[in-house]
């Protein structure tokens, strides 16, 4: 039975995903996946930050019930402030910025609701550089939102990182 050249496109893309699938595999490569936490509950206070819904969201996601108040939590966490600096990195011959750096910044503390005292300042931080074009001044702009966005989920990332490696004592 002769196959058409259907047949044969259908077979070589089938065996090409088989293919990209094996290897993909062989790599290491996996889905991140949960985070995980020692603490099933969480309360967070301090400053409301750019951050926090987003915090949230990651910690529900993970797991982990963000608590209504101090006595009902596991752990404390205070969100002690946040900073965005912009800088010039570059200027063209006519004195025209043509690269910018997207600086972002958030001081966080934890604690356990019977211990009195605070864990040591965390900083998580996080760095974007961009071109820039006054003739592309509005996509500039939302490129310049976008990154912050994502400079954000990669603090939100972060600040899970580090709270894997708190161990609180449980009640």
């Amino acid at each position: 039975m002769k196959e058409t050249f259907m047949q044969k496109a259908i077979m070589r893309r089938i065996s090409l995903f088989v293919l990209f699938t094996l290897v993909l595999s062989a790599c290491g490569f996996h889905l991140r996946g949960m985070t995980e936490l020692s603490f099933k509950t969480l309360y967070i206070q301090g400053a409301t930050l750019s951050i926090s819904r987003d915090l949230k969201q990651s910690l529900k996601t993970n797991g982990v019930q963000v608590a209504e108040n101090v006595e009902s939590a596991e752990l404390l966490l205070e969100l002690v402030n946040e900073a965005y600096e912009k800088r010039i990195l570059s200027l063209s011959g006519g004195g025209l910025v043509r690269e910018f750096e997207l600086n972002y910044r958030v001081n966080f503390r934890t604690r356990e609701p019977a211990n009195p005292i605070w864990s040591k300042v965390q900083t998580v931080q996080a760095r974007r550089d961009f071109s820039y074009n006054d003739n592309a001044l509005l996509g500039k702009a939302d490129e310049e939102s976008r990154l912050n966005a994502d400079m954000r989920q990669d603090a939100v990332r972060e600040v899970l990182r580090r709270l894997t490696a708190i161990k609180p004592l449980i009640k």
